[in-house]
């Protein structure tokens, strides 16, 4: 039994400021309490364990207060705008000192000196940080010099240098860190900037191909109806002249018969471009729907089955997308009815992740698209397709050969119904 593993959704660019914004809200509380924990900690324990003189005692506490008010001024109170590399040096040096002279009185306030590791952080440049942390780890490991032997001495620089490595690098590694996240960040920014500019190049292509789409609709209503009814009533017209210039009624009723049947055609065909004008199955039902209702309709006035396929997710693309592919199906199919004599239709639309497929197949005579001449008898012919297609940026391809059929492929950009509301 196989084990389906879901891997977690990736998280936008907001979500990861928005994160890293709380992480650094978190450490800069960190930062500000830590002081006064780590003095607080050294007090108490100073109280319960050392045994020290009155005195010292007092002056103990005394430098206890003191180290807290400059924690305050120092560090807590200043607004960030004023926490300057310089001002934040003065402050740790006056925070190493306060340590320093408590640790005299007792070596249990190397608790409250730790505080240098965190808040040599606060300065700059990266030098200045490994200096404080190399002079914090010199005073929380100065009672290892007491005795001043060469094998104390030794132990002591050691342990210096190590500690003050080992925490640098922490340091070191924070800031590669930090450059690498504000690399992504900029990344991020410039990849959402760049999605924004192709909406927009989307949006412009989009009202293009409106203007232009308006233009094409008119030229191929004009051949529509230059090639069938302006044709139909033409030749009405003449069987009509061709009455009057016999005597035979023989003649006069075929005359008649052949401007009944030329007007029929006539009507059928503007019927037909009147319904052509615009795709009103898009006003209620998506590119599917829309396809399997005009796919149908086909289907029965001509007698011809027709498979309709469609794969990937569907989802509400722009008008203009949705209206060219149905298009491009309505003139394939009509060219399938007058040319191809086919027995059988297929019909394919993908959803891809950036990307929309159209195949039309027909089982049909086929042809030789090479020799297809624009702007032939048939109306909205291949090449106004092609157009149409190349408006938004799609591409159209015909495999066709003689006796194998007819494919009519068209590929477009998958541009989401939501570029079509912000506009």
């Amino acid at each position: 039994m196989g084990v389906t593993i879901m891997a977690p959704a990736p998280q936008t660019p907001a979500e990861i400021r928005a994160r890293q914004s709380r992480i650094e809200e978190l450490y800069v509380r960190f930062l500000e309490w830590i002081p006064y924990v780590t003095l607080a900690i050294s007090t108490v324990l100073s109280w319960m364990i050392s045994d020290l003189s009155a005195a010292d005692r007092a002056v103990t506490m005394t430098l206890v207060g003191a180290a807290v008010l400059w924690v305050y001024l120092g560090y807590t109170r200043v607004p960030k705008p004023d926490a300057t590399p310089k001002r934040m040096a003065v402050y740790f040096i006056g925070l190493t000192a306060f340590g320093a002279a408590l640790m005299r009185f007792d070596m249990l306030f190397f608790i409250f000196v730790i505080t240098g590791f965190f808040h040599s952080g606060l300065m700059r440049p990266l030098w200045a940080i490994i200096a404080g942390i190399g002079v914090t780890s010199m005073v929380v490991n100065s009672t290892v010099t007491e005795g001043a032997t060469p094998q104390g001495i030794a132990v002591y620089v050691v342990i210096v240098l190590v500690q003050t490595a080992a925490i640098s690098s922490g340091f070191l590694l924070n800031d590669k860190m930090e450059q690498l996240r504000t690399q992504r960040e900029d990344a991020f920014e410039a990849r959402e900037a760049a999605m924004e500019e192709n909406a927009g190049l989307h949006m412009q292509l989009m009202t293009q191909a409106r203007e232009a789409g308006v233009l094409d609709e008119r030229q191929r209503m004009a051949r529509e109806i230059h090639d069938t009814v302006a044709q139909g009533l033409a030749g009405i017209i003449a069987q009509l002249r061709a009455v009057d210039a016999t005597d035979d009624e023989a003649q006069r009723r075929r005359h008649l018969d052949s401007a009944v049947e030329l007007a029929r055609e006539s009507l059928a065909e503007a019927r037909r471009t009147v319904q052509a004008i615009g795709p009103p199955t898009l006003d209620t039902a998506q590119l599917p729907e829309a396809l399997a209702e005009v796919s149908a309709k086909w289907s029965a006035t001509h007698e011809v089955p027709v498979e309709l396929v469609t794969t990937g997710e569907a989802r509400p693309m722009h008008p203009e997308v949705e209206v060219t592919l149905l298009r491009v199906t309505q003139e394939a199919l009509t060219n399938a009815a007058k040319h191809a004599q086919a027995g059988r239709v297929g019909i394919t639309l993908s959803y891809m992740e950036d990307q929309l497929a159209l195949d039309v197949r027909d089982d049909g005579v086929g042809f030789e698209p090479a020799r297809a001449k624009p702007g032939s008898k048939g109306g909205y012919g291949l090449s106004a397709m092609r157009q149409r297609v190349g408006r938004i940026a799609g591409s159209l391809s015909i495999e066709s050969e003689p006796g194998r059929g007819t494919v009519v492929s068209a590929i477009v950009p998958a541009v989401p119904q939501a570029v079509a509301d912000a506009a």
